[in-house]
């Protein structure tokens, strides 16, 4: 199928969604959330952007702003990953799609067994903040941290790292 270049088109819920490309603010959290994580990963771990994750449990086919995986995952599946392969996936919202981000992405992420979800969240109504959800069971999420912008998260072993959210351009 064909969408404007430089969209993201996804398979949420078995719904096509289209988002414009992202914003240069989101591009900049994306580049400083993955220099953290290059400097933890094991040297047989890839970190990718926008990798299509298959969650066919939910009709899905994700593209995380981040995902985390060991690369020889990737080399057996060609063009899509499954999801339950990835260790962490990272979302930074957008006005389009945060109610996704908030809601849709952390079930479907949750029903695969993704160990870890990160939620990078520029436009929560109570202001910017950064939740890190873990330990899923069904379709569900525990809250593992939330900080608002400005204040550090931990990332849990295998990552055993500390991300300053201070760095992050807030919404405007």
């Amino acid at each position: 199928m064909e969408w404007p270049e430089g969209s993201k088109v996804e398979i949420i819920e078995g719904i096509v969604t289209v988002q414009p490309r992202s914003a240069n603010h989101h591009c900049l959290i994306a580049s400083r959330i993955q220099r953290r994580l290059y400097s933890v990963i094991p040297e047989d771990w890839g970190l990718f952007q926008r990798l299509p994750l298959a969650v066919p449990e939910r009709a899905g086919m994700l593209l995380p702003d981040i995902v985390v995986i060991p690369q020889r995952e990737c080399l057996k599946t060609g063009v899509h990953v499954p999801a339950a392969l990835a260790e962490l996936v990272v979302e930074i919202t957008a006005t389009s799609d945060a109610r996704h981000d908030r809601v849709t992405k952390p079930a479907a992420y949750a029903t695969a067994g993704i160990p870890l979800y990160l939620l990078v969240d520029r436009w929560a109504p109570g202001g910017p903040t950064v939740t890190l959800y873990g330990e899923p069971k069904g379709d569900v999420y525990r809250v593992l941290r939330g900080v608002k912008f400005g204040d550090p998260v931990e990332l849990p072993e295998p990552f055993g790292l500390t991300i300053d959210t201070g760095e992050f351009p807030a919404a405007r």
